[in-house]
C-alpha cells in the first residue's frame, strides 16, 4: 500500500502544502498529569477484566440452563 497522491487534485494539494511550516511546539506541557493517565488506564483495564470475568460466568450459567432444559429422546433404530 503506497502513501501519496493518487490523482491530479491530490498531487496539486501536495505540491501546494509541501513547503508549509507549522510552529505549534511552543507549549509542550501536557493537560493531564502522568498519574491521571495511569489512573484512567487502570480503571479501564479493571473494567475490561471484570467484563471478561462476568461474561465467562454468564456463559457457564447459560450453558448449564440450556443443558438442564434440553430434552433428550431416544432414537428408534430400525
Amino acid at each position: 500500500m503506497a502513501i501519496g497522491a493518487r490523482d491530479f487534485i491530490d498531487k496539486l494539494l501536495v505540491e501546494k502544502y509541501a513547503q508549509e511550516k507549522v510552529d505549534n511546539h511552543d507549549n509542550l506541557e501536557s493537560k493531564f498529569s502522568p498519574e491521571e493517565v495511569m489512573d484512567v488506564m487502570s480503571v479501564a483495564s479493571h473494567n475490561a477484566i471484570n467484563y471478561l470475568k462476568l461474561s465467562q460466568k454468564l456463559a457457564v450459567v447459560c450453558y448449564a440452563v440450556n443443558s438442564k432444559a434440553a430434552k433428550y429422546e431416544p432414537i428408534a433404530v430400525s
